[in-house]
C-alpha cells in the first residue's frame, strides 16, 4: 500500500479550521491530535485552567 505524504498547511490555515476534541496541535505544517491528558497531570491541568480563569 502507497501512503500520500499529508498535505502541509500554513499556521494561518491552521487556525482557521474548526476546534476538535481532543484538540489538535500544528508542528512544521502538520496536524495531529492531542492526546487526552490522564492521571496526575489531568489533575494539573484543570487546576492551573480553573485559576487561569479565576485568578
Amino acid at each position: 500500500m502507497v501512503q500520500t505524504p499529508a498535505q502541509s498547511l500554513t499556521l494561518e490555515e491552521f487556525l482557521k479550521l474548526p476546534e476538535t476534541k481532543p484538540a489538535s496541535e500544528y508542528f512544521n505544517g502538520q496536524i495531529s491530535q492531542k492526546p487526552m491528558p490522564q492521571g496526575k497531570h489531568s489533575t494539573v491541568q484543570r487546576v492551573l485552567h480553573w485559576r487561569s480563569r479565576h485568578g
